[in-house]
């Protein structure tokens, strides 16, 4: 079974954020740092070397159920092209939501953003939510 490579680390937030670029992304960054710390009321952890994240659970594949990890709830991450939003769409609920977030476009499991301009702020307040409420997977090996 292969190793998980993004895991959470002890890497500060709010020293990662002051060192992202261009300056508009790390404004953006700083400002989804307090949109997803008030939703949520957690405290931000860094996922990898890139992901701010929030929460965690434990996931099982649908591909393949013998692949199990750690995954944040919900989360972001400033790139320099664009924002990567995690676990947004993740949930019926969040993707029945989606649409009404602004202008974004998908990825496998994220949603990118240019600019939170582009964004209904209280729509992501919601995605967030219903994001962080997620439960762990089923572990299909327990009855």
């Amino acid at each position: 079974m292969a190793t998980q490579k993004t895991l959470p680390t002890d890497v500060d937030v709010h020293e990662f954020l002051s060192t992202v670029t261009p300056a508009k992304r790390r404004l953006d960054g700083e400002r989804l740092e307090s949109i997803f710390s008030s939703v949520t009321g957690a405290e931000p952890v860094m996922w990898g070397p890139s992901i701010v994240g929030y929460g965690q659970y434990r996931y099982v594949s649908p591909a393949n159920p013998r692949t199990r990890g750690l995954w944040p709830k919900t989360g972001y991450s400033p790139r320099r092209a664009q924002l990567s939003l995690y676990g947004l769409k993740d949930l019926p609920e969040g993707a029945e939501l989606l649409p009404k977030l602004g202008t974004y476009t998908e990825g496998a499991g994220c949603v990118y953003v240019r600019k939170l301009e582009d964004i209904d702020e209280s729509v992501l307040a919601r995605l967030i939510a219903i994001a962080f409420a997620r439960p762990d997977d089923p572990d299909p090996t327990r009855d």
